[in-house]
């Protein structure tokens, strides 16, 4: 069970519109970079210091594939979090669109 600090800090990074967004995204299936860049319509910076808090806070996987990095979530064991996604919108169209002309 999470301690009311961990639960704190998870809620913090929960508290950004931006990484909401990312978070519901990579509920569909993972993704680079440039899909969250082109979906979110801002800059890859701005995008890469989101996916790093949300890493940081142990929310999110990385793994690099050639030159890109792909994320993936990382709450499996996560019950209290897993709930908190299930109530966020469906983003699959917008993922789905956006990988028709994937980044690879």
């Amino acid at each position: 069970m999470a301690t009311v600090e961990e639960l704190s800090e998870t809620f913090k990074l929960l508290s950004d519109k931006t990484r909401m967004t990312i978070l519901a995204m990579l509920k569909e299936r993972e993704m680079c970079v440039c899909d969250i860049v082109e979906i979110l319509e801002t800059t890859q910076p701005n995008v890469s210091q989101h996916l790093k808090k949300l890493k940081n806070g142990g929310l999110i996987n990385e793994t690099r594939r050639r030159q890109w990095i792909y994320y993936s979530l990382n709450v499996e064991d996560n019950s209290y979090l897993n709930e908190v996604l299930a109530q966020l919108p469906s983003m699959k169209e917008k993922v789905n669109a956006v990988l028709a002309k994937s980044c690879d």
